[in-house]
């Protein structure tokens, strides 16, 4: 461990050129046996199954790893919200279908896109849309095949009829943007770290009060 180190950066190096990359020059700090206690006391919390670890984080220093209390709050606003019932990205892809006309993969995070939030991967994002879509109440319409799979990916023509898709608010999409509950509408059953999120034993996240909720 002694010759590791740790090079912290505060931009997302994913849309950098070689050339871009090579610039950077961040200041390096040699790994420690705290930095390492840290990060897998980060870990155990992300895995368990509430996330009441995980919120504990935010009453530690974690000034060692400068990114982590930031990717905590990321994460923790990825719970269901008090109100709404969905989470910071769920919530982002309706605010970018509001306008109409929308395609998917203009809701999806990346390079310069206005989805600026990068918690979730590509697949992960894919499965969000799929949820506000294909739901027994939908919150979004126009979303042409699917299941987002690698199925889907490997059938070209599906494929494209998903590019194309021109998707838009439904009713309740409008709603819950204005404070409506998803929950009172639709079932909720989708994976946060280790936790099994489902309408029976719902943990949401007061964002104004930075306070998790436990299942009522």
């Amino acid at each position: 461990m002694s010759k590791l180190v740790m090079r912290s950066l505060d931009i997302a190096v994913s849309g950098l050129s070689p050339a871009g990359l090579a610039k950077l020059n961040p200041p390096m700090v040699k790994l420690t046996q705290h930095h390492v206690e840290l990060a897998g006391r980060a870990w155990r919390a992300y895995r368990a199954p509430t996330p009441q670890a995980w919120f504990g984080l935010l009453e530690t220093d974690l000034r060692l790893l400068p990114q982590l209390e930031r990717c905590v709050v990321a994460l923790l606003e990825e719970l269901p919200n008090v109100s709404s019932g969905l989470g910071a990205t769920e919530t982002r892809i309706l605010e970018l279908i509001a306008p109409g006309g929308v395609q998917p993969f203009d809701v999806f995070p990346g390079h310069q896109k206005p989805n600026e939030r990068r918690v979730f991967d590509y697949w992960e994002v894919g499965a969000l849309l799929d949820g506000l879509a294909r739901c027994p109440v939908p919150a979004v319409s126009g979303l042409e095949e699917g299941q987002f799979t690698l199925d889907m990916h490997e059938d070209a023509l599906l494929l494209v009829r998903y590019k194309q898709s021109r998707l838009s608010l439904m009713d309740l999409g409008r709603a819950v943007l204005a404070g409506e509950d998803f929950r009172h509408h639709n079932p909720i059953r989708r994976w946060w770290g280790g936790t099994l999120l489902v309408s029976e034993r719902l943990w949401r996240w007061d964002r104004k009060a930075r306070l998790l909720i436990a299942p009522g």
